[in-house]
């Protein structure tokens, strides 16, 4: 990576955004950016009865403010993570935020406006030069404007969700940001530990300390059920009732809009997976014969494999080094993005106080550059965590020719990158000619156990809401009847490797992601994206370096079409059948079967 002994950089360079938040040059970018927006907002407030040409002039503008508020928003939002201890951050910030409330106002205007267009005049529109690339963006628009109530109504809605809806979900993170639960230790010791550290625990080696921390959060999450049953009740009830206002009679319409995605892909997707329950589950129950339990618990499900392999570790540079491998013999275009990000000093990994937990890529659509945030801790799994958030800004990369809209891709489609470079990596280090046996075993075993997650946790996930949010038209759930959906979600997915009695009835309380208010069905797109990466990547191990030119034609089409569109206009795959999908999972069960081998070579 580097022609000299000195070590790689670990810090990041953002005076290409400002040179600080003091600069006067940052200081007259908010004042324009403020000033264009409220002349925006007149204008738009202004144009009862549009024209194309009027229209087309204000989704630009839309669209240009809406970078040069990104571009405010990703400096800011580095600037935080990488300290959380600075005031003026937090500051700047708020007054970002009042900037993104004026911005979606400026949006509900350009969305009411095209119901005065009707078919004919909709294709003429699309038609303008000024449409071009944007068609999907603007017919995404317009069918939001079919469920929009009037703007009085919808100004209303948002009034009342700051103080109401919104209410809820800041209640359950407050009531669970202060939780904390007695955990009594294996060797007798008494804690009372921050129900943040349970996930922590959870995965602990020892199965003692994660049966202790499981049984005593639990008593913590049941003491608040009531509380939590009330919030995720009128959560569900509210979007009920703005569904039934805005003319939506299904309530997964619009979190499938969010994830521009159909219905009958969706359907497709969860029968390929109930169909192929088996591939996941055997991985867990070879977890279950390597810890010498018949079956497995739910603290169980997280637990590392018991292995020989001790676990490795790496410094910031040999961590490079190990990605920069894997792209440069696999990815060569990859390989040399990465080099170059790695030289502009894009990256942001040093491991210090006062930064934010996590890992994250973002972006300016102003400058178009890309930054990485993580800390590098030297285990293995950071070092995929590098590459994952690279191939995250390989696909930002790639869209960076677009206009503004062009670049938009939706959560379903935002991971193929990310674990296709991941995989990448993984690949990269199992191909090394020193690899022992042990070596082999510990690489498949983190390349696979991400699979029970996205096939069987989700899956359980979906299922109980779907089934909750459908007991709600009748009416309020009790607190009682949640646990019950949550066991038997459990129950018809985990099937017998999970231990009977061993559920976890409160999953639906401790999980965040029911109680996220800004979008609803938060997990399928994770296993969407989870599905398609593994078919992707099965494709190009098959195929070969030419596989890559469809790949990024793909990555090019992801904020200019549908899910099916994108990949059927590009790939020639049909993704709303369960057979695309069952095919996506058995190469996952592919790489169960070479982990297992791994285990027992005589096998």
């Amino acid at each position: 990576m580097s022609t000299s002994s000195a070590p790689l950089p670990q810090t990041w360079d953002l005076s290409s955004y400002f040179p600080s938040l003091t600069d006067p040059a940052y200081v007259d970018f908010k004042l324009r950016l403020s000033a264009d927006l409220k002349a925006a907002l007149a204008s738009a407030g202004s144009a009862a009865a549009p024209t194309a040409g009027g229209w087309i002039r204000l989704f630009t503008t839309w669209e240009d403010l809406g970078s040069r508020a990104a571009h405010l928003g990703s400096f800011l939002g580095c600037q935080g993570a990488a300290d959380t201890s600075s005031e003026r951050v937090q500051s700047e910030e708020a007054a970002l935020a009042l900037v993104d409330a004026e911005l979606a106002k400026l949006k509900t205007r350009l969305v009411l406006q095209l119901r005065a267009f009707d078919d004919n005049a909709f294709v003429r529109l699309l038609a303008d030069p000024g449409a071009a690339n944007a068609s999907h963006t603007i017919s995404r628009l317009r069918a939001e404007a079919t469920y929009q109530m009037p703007v009085e109504l919808e100004a209303l809605a948002s009034d009342l969700g700051v103080d109401g809806f919104k209410a809820w979900g800041r209640l359950y993170d407050t009531l669970s940001g202060r939780m904390t639960f007695a955990m009594t230790f294996p060797d007798g010791r008494q804690e009372q530990v921050p129900m943040a550290q349970r996930r922590a625990l959870l995965s602990h080696p020892d199965r003692a300390v994660r049966q202790a921390a499981f049984v005593g959060g639990n008593k913590v999450w049941a003491a608040a059920g009531d509380t939590c049953a009330a919030a995720l009740n009128a959560l569900a009830g509210t979007r009920h009732t703005l569904y039934s206002r805005r003319g939506r009679g299904d309530f997964l319409e619009a979190p499938l809009h969010d994830a521009a995605l159909s219905r009958s892909t969706l359907d497709a997707l969860f029968a390929a997976i109930a169909s192929r329950y088996q591939v996941p589950r055997r991985l867990l129950s070879l977890g279950a014969r390597l810890q010498k339990t018949p079956a497995l618990a739910w603290y169980d499900l997280d637990a590392p494999r018991p292995l020989n392999q001790p676990v490795p570790t790496y410094t910031w540079d040999e961590g490079v080094a190990a990605v920069q491998s894997a792209f440069d013999a696999s990815y060569p275009k990859l390989g040399h993005y990465f080099r170059d990000i790695v030289a502009k000093r894009w990256i942001e990994a040093e491991k210090r106080a006062h930064k934010r937990s996590g890992a994250f890529q973002t972006s300016s659509p102003v400058t178009r550059e890309e930054r990485i945030f993580m800390t590098f801790a030297g285990t293995v799994n950071d070092v995929v965590t590098l590459a994952h958030e690279a191939g995250h800004a390989w696909h930002t990369h790639v869209l960076a020719g677009l206009r503004p809209c062009a670049r938009e891709y939706p959560m379903t489609l935002a991971e193929t990158a990310s674990t296709f470079a991941e995989k990448i990596l993984v690949h990269g280090l199992l191909s090394e000619p020193s690899l022992t046996r042990d070596r082999r075993a510990f690489l498949l075993d983190m390349e696979t156990n991400h699979t029970p997650a996205y096939l069987l946790n989700i899956p359980v996930r979906f299922l109980f809401e779907s089934r909750f949010y459908e007991e709600r038209k009748r009416g309020v759930v009790p607190t009682s009847r949640l646990c019950e959906l949550m066991v038997q979600a459990q129950r018809e997915v985990y099937g017998d490797v999970l231990a009977s009695g061993e559920e976890d009835p409160w999953f639906w309380a401790s999980k965040l992601h029911f109680f996220i208010t800004d979008v609803s069905f938060y997990n399928f797109p994770y296993t969407f994206g989870f599905l398609l990466s593994q078919a992707l990547f099965a494709r190009f191990r098959k195929e070969g370096p030419s596989f890559l030119t469809r790949y990024e034609a793909f990555l090019q089409a992801s904020g200019r079409a549908s899910c099916e569109d994108a990949v059927q206009s590009t790939l020639g795959w049909d993704i709303r059948t369960p057979d695309f999908w069952t095919e996506a999972i058995d190469a996952c069960g592919e790489a169960i079967n070479d982990f297992e081998g791994a285990l027992n070579p005589a096998r």
